[in-house]
């Protein structure tokens, strides 16, 4: 072979190649930009246990997790003590009663009955910093309030420096689509109030739809519980399996 038919030889080879490992980088792309669902970061309010790490881990200045209150289990009490410091000295609004370091959970009253005051604590997100003091003092009681990533505030890092300092993995990626992850309480009394909710709509097709909805969304969390439980029980079985082939030896 002479020397001009090797140079083009060899061009050609490395043009050959090039082309390939486009093909493939662009594979790659329509991979993750088209068919791969996009992924979040949530967490499972059943493992998490409010050690503020939320609060102090999280890259952005101010934490993307935020606190929840699922109304359907709330009690509306009038000592809350999601709300209240141990010590409160009334049963009002000053700073110095309550619970939250930045006063981001808004106590409203709603109605007596029978001789009880009950209320609505909602929170104001901007000022909640995900410390996660509210939802320790109300695992004392419904345990309605509790964490979660707020899909709008969070980067979705590569790796979230929250889930690295979890004490107990709470956290997950999960497909964007499923928005988040429930309380197995809470979809058991959001599930109670669907039900009565198409028991009693009649001919609302309003009513019915927005029932119905709900019910489909609450399947789609229990989906995703099941399907986590199964990784995990394989995942205890492999860890198990070392241990037994020793045994058996």
């Amino acid at each position: 072979m002479n020397p001009v038919d090797r140079r083009k030889f060899l061009s050609d080879g490395i043009r050959t190649v090039g082309t390939v490992a486009l093909a493939g980088a662009a594979g790659v792309l329509v991979g993750r930009t088209g068919s791969a669902e996009p992924m979040v970061w949530q967490l499972d309010p059943d493992k998490c246990i409010a050690c503020t790490n939320c609060a102090t881990k999280c890259v952005l200045d101010v934490s993307a997790v935020k606190c929840l209150n699922c109304f359907d289990m709330c009690g509306y009490c009038d000592i809350c003590t999601g709300y209240f410091e141990m010590g409160y000295t009334a049963l009002d609004t000053a700073a110095e009663n309550q619970l939250c370091p930045t006063g981001a959970i808004v106590r409203r009253f709603i109605e007596e009955r029978s001789g009880q005051r009950f209320y609505e604590y909602t929170i104001d997100v901007p000022l909640c910093i995900g410390c996660g003091k509210c939802v320790k003092g109300c695992a004392l009681m419904n345990g309605s309030l509790y964490m979660q990533v707020e899909h709008d505030r969070c980067l979705d890092c590569n790796e979230c420096a929250i889930a690295i300092a979890c004490p107990t993995q709470a956290f997950y990626r999960i497909p964007a689509a499923q928005t988040e992850i429930m309380k197995r309480k809470a979809i058991a009394a959001l599930r109670s109030r669907a039900q009565r909710t198409l028991q009693s709509a009649g001919g609302d097709a309003a009513r019915r739809r927005e029932a119905t909805e709900l019910l489909a969304r609450l399947e789609q969390q229990q989906r995703w519980r099941a399907e986590q439980q199964q990784l995990d029980d394989s995942a205890g079985l492999q860890a198990a399996s070392p241990g037994e082939a020793l045994r058996d030896e």
